[in-house]
This record gives C-alpha cells, structure tokens and sequence, in this order.
C-alpha cells in the first residue's frame, strides 16, 4: 500500500524560487502542494539556503527548522528525501552546517547553561551519578562515601534536583530520571 502524499506548504522570497521549487516538486507522487489556508497544522520546516551565517543558523534552530538543503543540491530527489525525512520527525543538515549547530551548543552549555547550573538532559553529571547509584539501593551514607562526598552534600543535591524538577521526593527522582532515560 503506497503512503499518503506529503503535504507541503510552500513559501519563498520571491516568485522565481517559488516557481523553481514548485515545478521541482509537483510532479512528485510522495508530494503534495497545498495552501496556507488547508497546511499541515504540526508544520515541520525545511529551508532552502544559498548562504547561512552562524547567526542565520542558531536562528533557524530557534525557529524550529529541522532540515536545510543548499540550493545547489536541490534536486527534486534531494528534496522529496530531506521533506519526507523531516515529515517522519527526522532532521536534515549539511554536514559542515551540523558541526557548526553543535559547536553552538556546546557553547551554550559551557558559557550559559552550565555556570547556572542547567544542563540540556535536566541533570548535571553529578546528579545523575546520586541518581544512579540511589536506584540501585544504596543510602545517602554509602553513596556519599562511594562518591567521596560528605552526606550533607548528596542531601544537598537531591533537594536540588527536587527543587528545580518539581519533583516530590527521592522516589520521584529516580522514577522520573529512569522514564526521561537520564540514568
């Protein structure tokens, strides 16, 4: 049984682009050109680039763009592989353009996530680490002393996390860090 055609919403800068795309993908049976009034109500995006500053970049990412195909290397095969990808819920980035989405992430741990104590997975390795070793029946004493902490620390730690998760207690903890597949 063949799928249901992608629904595709199609916008561009100017009519030449929009032509140029459009008649790429109309023949396309896997596509389906609809208009803004009848689009896909979970939109996912695709970009088509001819440049991307770093800037343009994290900007994308922020605006929920999850495949970017160069405009040089969008032949409508290219293009029905990287929408029908992004449809599914997969991403679609250049290679050279992925490493440079990391490098910003990474940046954003280092210099503004991670100084304030936030981390992108919700826990911070040491907490995860408590976490861990709680779930595998150890008390506060034993993994202070695993972790060469003092117990007023890994107390510390837990109410922390409670804290900042909303969590009730130890048992939601480790409940909740198991269900996100954080430890």
């Amino acid at each position: 049984m063949t799928p249901p055609p992608t629904l595709v919403e199609l916008r561009a800068g100017d009519p030449i682009s929009r032509a140029g795309v459009a008649s790429q993908l109309r023949p396309r049976p896997e596509i389906r050109l609809t208009s803004a009034e009848e689009g896909d109500p979970d939109p996912h995006v695709v970009l088509v680039i001819t440049e991307l500053d770093e800037h343009q970049l994290v900007a994308a990412v922020e605006h929920g763009i999850t495949g970017i195909v160069r405009r040089g290397e969008a032949s409508a095969n290219h293009l029905v592989k990287v929408i029908t990808a992004v449809a599914r819920g997969d991403g679609h980035v250049p290679a050279d353009l992925l490493g440079q989405v990391l490098t910003q992430v990474g940046k954003l741990q280092s210099e503004l996530l991670g100084p304030r104590g936030l981390y992108f997975t919700g826990l911070a390795p040491r907490e995860a680490d408590i976490l861990r070793l709680l779930a595998g029946g150890l008390n506060t004493a034993e993994i202070a002393a695993k972790l060469s902490y003092s117990e007023r620390t890994v107390k510390t730690i837990l109410h922390n996390v409670n804290v900042r998760l909303q969590l009730r207690n130890r048992t939601h903890a480790v409940a909740y860090a198991l269900r996100q597949g954080l430890i």
